[in-house]
């Protein structure tokens, strides 16, 4: 998918506060349409067994939120939290898995969903971590990505939409914890 681009001053939004954005790669329609496809695809993707939604935060609630809402077949939703960028713009390299899920893993369908994949060590680590627990599979969901991980152990099943290669923000991207609640996701200067 290609993004859309609309620069933006640095006023126009006031959900901005002042605060400067390139463009927006991605607006609210482009993401909607994308969002219910990949419901669609999901849906068909997984016809019985027990389907685990697995949202990374903080990053993803907010597409896990529209997603799950468009997969119609009965499932669970529960969430990790892994940090790896801290407050800077490129990941330190080093993952911490801060909240570990409650649910059981073990011969479960595992969707686990990502906002972006960037370097794809939070990726690498987290699938390591989770394969131990034996469940049936384990695919990945991302609203976006990069394609730039040479690391990348692990093949993303679903991909909302390649991403450019710069620091993004809304809906559920952050920059220390600000522009989340943005509708489109945008980039930042």
């Amino acid at each position: 998918m290609t993004s859309t681009v609309r620069p933006l001053g640095l006023n126009s939004d006031p959900r901005l506060s002042g605060r400067a954005i390139k463009r927006v790669a991605f607006d609210e329609a482009a993401i909607a349409k994308r969002v219910t496809e990949l419901g669609r695809e999901i849906t068909a993707a997984y016809p019985d067994g027990d389907l685990l939604v697995l949202g990374l935060l903080k990053g993803s609630f907010i597409f896990l939120s529209d997603l799950v809402r468009q997969i119609t077949r009965p499932l669970q939703v529960d969430f990790l939290v892994a940090a790896s960028y801290g407050e800077g713009m490129v990941s330190t390299g080093s993952v911490n898995l801060v909240y570990d899920p409650e649910t059981r893993l073990e011969g479960k369908d595992i969707l686990l969903v990502e906002d972006i994949v960037d370097s794809g060590r939070t990726l690498n680590r987290l699938v390591t971590i989770l394969k131990e627990r034996k469940p049936r599979s384990l695919e990945i969901c991302a609203l976006l990505h990069k394609r730039i991980a040479d690391g990348l152990k692990y093949d993303t099943k679903f991909v909302g939409f390649d991403a450019p290669n710069e620091f993004l923000v809304g809906y559920g991207l952050d920059h220390a914890e600000n522009f989340r609640h943005l509708p489109y996701i945008a980039s930042l200067q």
